[in-house]
């Protein structure tokens, strides 16, 4: 079955009954909904909401936009009959989140479910009444404009990252394992760097890995012999004629580069020494590096969002634009190139996955 796309999310969400009021999903929510405007084929879709509890109508409400990158990075995870938590996909960004739940639940090919899921008690797997998710049902269709509850046995692993076979992380002078308080912490971060080369591979980038992080061994090879992972960034077109800029982006996590011309993304993973840091890597390297088109990205935990928002618009970081992109987006977008072998994307898929968090 065809991968779904933005077009088709929306073009279901166009069929609705516009003259009608919806309620959200989420019982405690007493607001209401209504859309007030489809832009086809992609987006976006301007909508009303307003609380009658608390003395809203429809004639003081204010209007919101549900934006085409926000409904592209749904499509994009959407996988018929597979449970999918929206409030996880996002990250808690985008506060159109859980209108695009609830409209979606009313169109006949969505229902609404709670799955299992499984928590670890006393090191042994228990399952536990799971969260709210949506579902694809191509198959099961219900009544355009009313939404449906499906039963379902699925049972939901929420761990944060993808598990990833024979992965050790050996520490710079190459003696061994690295052991104690931070195996974990560094674990994180090294999951994160194959996540993002894997990612990388599949779009066709030559990944640069920190000169500080080559000691990684991922499935009984360092991270450096494998394919498609830069050497020395001394003989990449973009840079060799930059001396200072190769310097300044020796310890930067992450650097992707296509076809000796592009440089799609610069990315920090920051799991535990502060956003700060890794923006200053980057804008030393930005200022040092002639103005050429590229993404600044953080990479860190879903519940950081606003602590990356907070010194990605401080004044001296500003110029950089910073996007961020929580692990979960991360491990959304890895799965999904594991598991569709997805080709022939363009940047604007990947930006979906990359939320702007500076201020205009």
């Amino acid at each position: 079955m065809p991968q779904l796309t933005a077009s088709n999310l929306v073009r279901e969400i166009d069929r609705l009954n516009k003259n009608v009021a919806y309620n959200y999903l989420d019982p405690s929510n007493t607001g209401l909904i209504k859309i007030e405007r489809v832009q086809l084929p992609e987006g976006p879709v301007i909508i009303k909401r307003w609380k009658p509890a608390d003395g809203a109508t429809e004639a003081t409400a204010s209007h919101a936009s549900i934006s085409k990158e926000q409904i592209w990075r749904l499509a994009n995870a959407l996988v018929p009959d597979q449970p999918i938590n929206v409030d996880r996909l996002f990250a808690g960004s985008y506060n159109t989140r859980s209108v695009l739940e609830t409209l979606l639940v009313h169109t006949p090919m969505f229902h609404y479910c709670y799955p299992g899921r499984i928590q670890m008690t006393g090191g042994e797997p228990v399952i536990k009444q799971g969260h709210k998710h949506i579902i694809y049902t191509p198959d099961n269709v219900h009544k355009s404009g009313v939404s449906s509850r499906i039963d379902t046995d699925i049972v939901i692993s929420e761990g944060s990252v993808e598990t990833f076979d024979a992965l050790s992380i050996t520490d710079p002078s190459g003696i061994g394992e690295i052991t104690g308080i931070d195996a974990d912490i560094k674990r994180t971060h090294a999951l994160m760097q194959i996540a993002l080369y894997n990612i990388g591979k599949q779009f066709d980038y030559r990944t640069w890995v920190a000169q500080n992080d080559k000691g990684i061994i991922y499935n009984g090879k360092r991270i450096i012999e494998y394919e498609g992972i830069i050497q020395s960034l001394s003989n990449e077109p973009l840079l060799k004629a930059h001396a200072d800029a190769i310097k300044a982006a020796l310890l930067i996590d992450c650097i992707w580069f296509k076809n000796g011309r592009l440089m799609p993304a610069v990315i920090e993973v920051e799991h535990s020494t502060g956003v700060r840091s890794g923006l200053t890597r980057m804008k030393a390297f930005h200022d040092l590096f002639p103005p050429f088109p590229t993404n600044y990205v953080i990479v860190a935990p879903d519940e950081d969002r606003n602590k990356v928002v907070q010194e990605a618009n401080l004044l001296q970081f500003k110029e950089l634009k910073t996007k961020f992109m929580p692990y979960s987006a991360v491990n959304e977008l890895y799965s999904l190139c594991r598991r569709r072998n997805i080709r022939g994307i363009n940047q604007e898929f990947l930006d979906s996955f990359m939320e702007p968090v500076v201020a205009a």
